[in-house]
């Protein structure tokens, strides 16, 4: 909550500066290049820093104006790593996993595009200096007549977009070379993979609801060809794909995945475990549990260091969830404010994933042995969906996490 009010304070000062007496207007950038400023400060901290390489899609990021793809009351976080809500239970995915996603699809000038989740429209305008034409589905009607209008009205002339079930594809326009799907259906659904030439590529999130892979695809012939990439969380694919999911989230069982990081993907990455930054998985002789811990490192104040997982909760049916876990800690010191410090923090959220509470648990600075931390947090009514992340915080020094748990109680009748 702390990122989010001092992000939210720094641009209202930044606007009562710039329309404050003529002679400021001389003494600070315009608007429009202070979000320039900031989209290559998101591209430097958030991107590059963080293993994308591609320099044209660095550049896509560099110049595709996020903050017009979200509401006007969340433009002082257009900028930050981080998901943001916009309206009808969806979200727009953080720059990070826009960036790593295009980067993944290798986008070709010659490419024909489908991409299935339409959402802001943010995705299709970053795909679109890139390749040759975009088509994009989105299944919200409000969605995606706003994301259409939203691309017109900026020029992206080789984007369309339509309203539909994006299950289903968009035939008319098959076959495509690329297919990036911003949505988890639990199965690959079979009318994309029909619809991609042979040699074709698919960037596609798959799984149950919080727990997803990133996968890339190829078609040759009748036949995908798949490499696992990263966990993530996406909003779930509707409309078929949700009719056809047969394993769903229990709302009254919280629990943590892969909880003592004995678990790893082909890539390195730890199932369950997402957008993780500066961490590093290590097999160490006094892990409280398991063989495996993981460790954050950071140097620089205010720099992302942390890995999240996500959860289903429902407040109407439970009353309390505990978060506990091991830690130790390394020469810490506080961010860039008091409140950027190490530990666990839980987040929850409504129906319409805003933002219900925020809970930090064993936040502490200097250095310590392996203790534990726990806290019982009382889940609001209104409560249906919760975040878990363990990390620095913008804190700098080492922490080290193990055997990190959750537990709801209190089940109501």
């Amino acid at each position: 909550m702390n990122v989010i009010t001092m992000a939210r304070s720094a641009f209202v000062l930044m606007l009562l500066f710039a329309a404050a007496a003529p002679e400021a207007w001389a003494q600070v950038p315009s608007i429009a290049e202070q979000y320039k400023q900031l989209r290559s400060r998101m591209v430097e901290d958030y991107i590059a820093s963080n293993g994308v390489k591609n320099e044209k899609v660095l550049e896509s990021m560099r110049t595709t104006p996020r903050h017009e793809f979200v509401a006007v009351k969340e433009r002082p976080l257009a900028y930050e790593d981080m998901a943001l809500p916009i309206g009808d239970k969806q979200t727009i995915s953080a720059p990070f996993i826009v960036a790593y996603m295009t980067e993944a699809l290798d986008p070709q000038p010659t490419d024909k595009v489908l991409e299935i989740g339409t959402g802001s429209g943010y995705q299709a305008a970053v795909l679109s200096p890139l390749v040759k034409e975009v088509y994009s589905i989105e299944i919200v009607e409000s969605l995606g007549n706003r994301a259409q209008s939203t691309l017109k009205r900026l020029n992206y002339k080789n984007v369309e977009v339509k309203v539909g079930d994006g299950y289903k594809g968009w035939v008319e326009h098959a076959p495509f070379d690329k297919i990036i799907v911003t949505c988890s259906p639990e199965k690959i659904p079979q009318p994309l993979i029909d619809q991609l030439r042979d040699g074709g590529e698919i960037v596609i999130p798959v799984g149950e609801r919080y727990t997803q892979t990133l996968y890339k695809l190829v078609k040759k012939g009748n036949k995908l060809e798949s490499a696992s990439l990263i966990p993530v969380i996406f909003v779930p694919m509707t409309g078929t794909a949700e009719d056809k999911r047969q394993v769903f989230p229990d709302s009254q069982r919280a629990e943590v995945l892969n909880s003592s990081f004995e678990e790893v993907l082909d890539s390195g990455a730890l199932p369950g475990w997402c957008y993780a930054r500066q961490m590093e998985r290590q097999e160490v002789a006094d892990a409280p549990a398991g063989k495996h811990i993981v460790t954050f490192k950071n140097e620089t104040k205010g720099r992302p260091a942390h890995v999240i997982q996500g959860f289903a909760v429902d407040g109407r049916k439970v009353t309390e969830l505990e978060v506990s876990g091991m830690m130790k800690t390394k020469d810490v010191l506080p961010g860039e404010n008091r409140d950027e410090l190490p530990g666990l923090v839980i987040t929850l959220f409504d129906s319409e994933r805003r933002i219900v509470n925020h809970w930090v648990v064993g936040a502490t600075t200097g250095t310590s042995n392996w203790h534990s931390v726990s806290r019982k947090i009382e889940i609001p009514p209104n409560a249906r969906e919760g975040a878990l992340r363990i990390g620095l915080f913008g804190a700098t020094g080492e922490a080290s996490f193990d055997n990190v748990r959750l537990k709801t109680t209190g089940e109501k009748k």
